[in-house]
């Protein structure tokens, strides 16, 4: 899982702004008034070969008992409960104030480890301007500008030095991590139930029990699996509770980490467009898919064939996908989806012959050419693999960088046909070589 950077201090001590820079973004609005954060943003950075998940909280107001700025802080609190690291913000230029020192109290008891980042800090001796702050007695401040980037690198790499490099924390194990995702009350705690023949996690007829991201391990035909159950996700606009807001966050996650995710859906309620987002970040992290029509049993000829039909047009751009229609409840159709999550992990992961994909790719061009772009028609002329969950196909050749979106989705379908590659999402790049006669043009 990437480490879950959390921000948090008094208002306008410049969260928003070091969150933008921390995920080069402009996500978060900034401006010299207090208060502008009232909900949490989330977004992701990267130091490194390290990546993060960075949280940029409200002003944090913990003596307050009521209102908006009540629910600000009990936001801010769980934040901190489910962070790996926290950053406390404070300003230099103000120096330390009695609300910081509410604030430092607070951290202290969260048993959370914590590094205090004296903002605004430009033009200042940052050895000066920071010792101000060791009576947090959160150990040693570190000066940074938010707004100039002085110091911000720094932070962030002392903020993840004692996390591992991706590489190292997947060669801990060699387990298949399956991430079951979906709307609430789709049956996900319900089928992590059934495979693992026991009441591993709460099942009740409740949209939004699971309320974070619970990981299982679980061995089937010799194989080792992570099983990880995720809050339900639901429309922006339905999520109310702060702690249902977070959960999100660890769903998002969940998938990004996954090797499989199985995308569950209720035949019994309407495929809604919340069900085709969910599957689309799921294309978009390049993550092997299976989709689990859950809760068929009981329905009418009629009825299915209606939901056949309206899954066919709403995940439309699932077609490289299994479809399995079962029931968790009842161990309906679960041999067949879990063999499918092993073939979609396999073409995931598989690797892809230099010689056979530039055959492959030769075929294809002989049996239609890429469309002309201007005078000259592109020529792809050999492809290797670039990388695996989800494969990577390069392609090289000249002018290959004007390909069309079209021709490029003919050769994704050619490419899957040959290669077998049913389940996983599959990225093709083109690479145009250098025109050996552009320097002579120039002179």
């Amino acid at each position: 899982m990437k480490p879950t950077l959390v921000l948090v201090g008094r208002p306008n001590v410049g969260k928003s702004t070091l969150f933008n820079r921390l995920t080069k973004s402009r996500d978060a609005i900034v401006a010299d008034m207090p208060g502008l954060t009232r909900d949490r943003h989330y977004g992701h950075g990267k130091v490194g070969r390290k990546p993060y998940l960075v949280v940029d909280t409200g002003g944090f107001e913990p003596l307050v008992k009521d209102g908006i700025l009540h629910e600000m802080a009990r936001q801010t609190e769980q934040a901190i409960a489910e962070a790996d690291v926290v950053i406390f913000v404070v300003d230099g230029r103000t120096g330390v104030t009695p609300h910081d020192k509410e604030i430092a109290n607070k951290l202290r008891r969260l048993a959370r480890p914590v590094i205090v980042a004296v903002n605004k800090a430009e033009g200042l001796n940052h050895g000066m301007v920071a010792a101000e702050f060791h009576e947090l007695g959160l150990g040693d401040p570190y000066a940074i500008s938010a707004a100039h980037g002085e110091g911000v690198r720094g932070l962030v790499e002392l903020a993840l030095e004692d996390f591992p490099d991706p590489e190292e924390e997947e060669a801990v194990s060699d387990a298949v991590r399956v991430a079951i995702v979906g709307r609430p009350n789709v049956g996900k705690s319900t089928l992590i139930n059934t495979l693992l023949g026991e009441e591993r996690v709460i099942a009740f007829d409740a949209p939004g029990t699971t309320r974070d991201s619970i990981e299982i391990d679980f061995e089937r035909g010799g194989r080792k699996y992570v099983l990880v159950d995720t809050a339900g996700m639901r429309k922006r606009g339905r999520v109310f509770e702060a702690i249902e807001k977070f959960s999100v966050v660890k769903t998002l996650q969940s998938i990004e980490d996954a090797n499989v995710v199985i995308l569950m859906v209720d035949a019994q309620a309407d495929v809604s467009d919340q069900d085709a987002h969910i599957a689309d970040f799921v294309v978009q992290s390049g993550r092997a898919l299976v989709v689990a029509v859950n809760k068929w049993d009981g329905l009418s000829a009629y009825v299915r064939e209606q939901t056949r039909q309206v899954l066919q047009r709403k995940l439309q751009f699932l077609d490289f996908a299994k479809f399995h229609f079962i029931s968790a409840r009842d161990n309906i159709g679960l041999e067949n989806m879990f063999r499918s999550v092993d073939g979609a992990y396999s073409a995931a992961m598989t690797k892809l012959s230099t010689p056979r994909l530039t055959r492959v790719l030769a075929d294809a061009v002989a049996k239609q050419a890429p469309a002309k772009h201007g005078l000259f028609r592109p020529k792809p002329r050999y492809a290797h693999q670039g990388g695996s969950n989800p494969p990577i196909i390069v392609v090289h050749g000249s002018a290959v960088d004007h390909i069309t979106d079209s021709y490029r989705r003919y050769l994704e379908h050619t490419f899957r046909e040959a290669f077998k590659l049913q389940g996983t999402p599959l990225r093709i790049q083109f690479v145009a070589g250098k025109n050996p006669f552009a320097d002579k043009d120039k002179k």
